[in-house]
C-alpha cells in the first residue's frame, strides 16, 4: 500500500463563499471531481491550507476539496474574529458541502483540524463517509494549560524565548498578555507577538529540530493568523461545553475512523489521543513510536497516507 505523498497537482475550481457575519471563505477543488470527496480541515485555528495538503489523497480517485477557515489563509477578512466560534464553523463546512452539492465527504484533520472535524461529524454524523485523524486536540484546560506551560518541561528554551517576550509582570498570565498583543490593531505590536508564539509551536512540534517548519512558522501571514486566532480560541474555551467531544464521541461509532497520533508530540500530548480511542474504540488508533507533531514526520505522513488508500474505495 502507497506511503508517499502524492505529487504536486493544482487546483481545478476554487472560490470564495460568503457565509454571513462578513466572512467569505476560500475553497478549492483538486484531483477527480467525480470521485471521493474528501474534505482536509487544517490546523490552528488560523493557520490556513497549504498547496502540499492536496498529496495526502490519490488526485485520480479523490475530488480533494480544502477550505481555509473563517479569518484563515486567503479566506476573508483575513485575522478577523467576529462570529468566529468552533459552531459558526461547523455550520460553514454544511455550507460549504451544499454549495459543492456533496452528499457526503471523508473529513481528515489533524490538530485543531482534528477538533473540527470531531465537532462536524458529531454534529452531523450522516454526512460523514470516514475519518482521518491526526495529533488529537480535544480543547480540555488541561491540554491547553499544557501548550502554555507544560512544555517548558521538555523545549524549557523555546518556552522561555515564548515567555520572557512579554514583560516579567504580565509572566503570571501568558494568555491574557499574548492575546492583549494580538488584537491590538497596530502592527507594530501585534505581529513581533504573533512570529513569537507561532515560533513557539514550530520548535516544539517535530520529534527532532527542523528549520524549515520553524521557518514556515515564522511568516507573517501563517504566524498573525495562526497566533491571534489561537489566541482567539484558547480565551473562549475553543467555543465547546466542557469535555464536549468526548461525551459525544458515541455518535461517531458508525463511522469508519483511523487516528494517527507521534507517541512524542509535544503540542497536542498523545493522553488526548488515548482518551478518545477509550470512548471511540471502534476507530483504528495507531501511535508512531518516533514522531512528534507534525503531520509531516516520516512514519506520520505515511500512516496518513496509507489510510486515505484503505477509504479511497467508499462510495458516497
Amino acid at each position: 500500500m502507497r506511503t508517499e505523498l502524492y505529487p504536486d497537482i493544482d487546483p481545478v475550481l476554487s472560490g470564495h463563499l460568503e457565509v454571513g457575519d462578513g466572512h467569505s471563505l476560500y475553497w478549492e477543488v483538486s484531483g477527480n471531481v467525480r470521485g471521493l470527496p474528501v474534505v482536509f480541515l487544517h490546523g490552528g485555528p488560523g493557520a490556513g491550507a497549504k498547496p502540499v495538503h492536496r498529496r495526502f489523497f490519490d488526485p485520480e480517485a479523490y475530488c480533494i476539496v480544502i477550505v481555509d477557515q473563517r479569518g484563515a489563509g486567503r479566506s476573508r477578512p483575513f485575522g478577523g474574529l467576529a462570529a468566529n466560534t468552533t459552531p459558526a464553523l461547523v455550520g460553514d463546512l454544511e455550507h460549504l458541502r451544499r454549495h459543492l452539492q456533496i452528499e457526503r465527504w471523508v473529513v481528515f484533520g489533524g490538530s485543531w483540524g482534528s477538533t473540527l472535524a470531531l465537532a462536524y461529524a458529531e454534529s452531523h454524523p450522516d454526512r460523514v463517509l470516514a475519518m482521518v485523524l491526526r495529533g488529537i486536540f480535544l480543547c480540555r484546560p488541561s491540554e491547553i494549560e499544557w501548550f502554555l506551560y507544560g512544555i517548558r518541561e521538555v523545549f524549557p528554551e523555546h518556552w522561555r524565548r515564548f515567555t520572557h517576550y512579554l514583560p516579567e509582570s504580565e509572566r503570571q498570565d501568558l494568555l491574557a498578555a499574548y492575546h492583549r498583543r494580538l488584537v491590538d490593531p497596530d502592527p507594530a505590536i501585534h505581529l513581533p507577538a504573533a512570529r513569537t508564539w507561532s515560533v513557539y509551536e514550530g520548535s516544539c512540534s517535530t520529534l527532532l529540530p527542523n528549520h524549515d517548519t520553524v521557518k514556515g512558522f515564522a511568516d507573517d501571514v501563517t504566524a498573525l493568523g495562526l497566533a491571534r486566532i489561537e489566541a482567539h480560541y484558547f480565551v473562549n474555551d475553543c467555543f465547546l461545553r466542557p469535555n464536549q467531544l468526548l461525551a459525544e464521541a458515541p455518535r461517531l461509532r458508525q463511522i469508519p475512523a483511523t487516528i494517527v497520533q507521534g507517541r512524542y508530540d509535544m503540542v497536542c500530548p498523545v493522553r488526548a489521543a488515548d482518551d478518545l480511542h477509550q470512548a471511540w474504540p471502534e476507530a483504528d488508533y495507531r501511535i508512531v513510536p518516533n514522531a512528534g507533531h507534525n503531520a509531516f514526520e516520516p512514519g506520520i505522513r505515511a500512516l496518513l497516507v496509507a489510510a486515505c488508500e484503505r477509504y479511497k474505495s467508499l462510495r458516497p
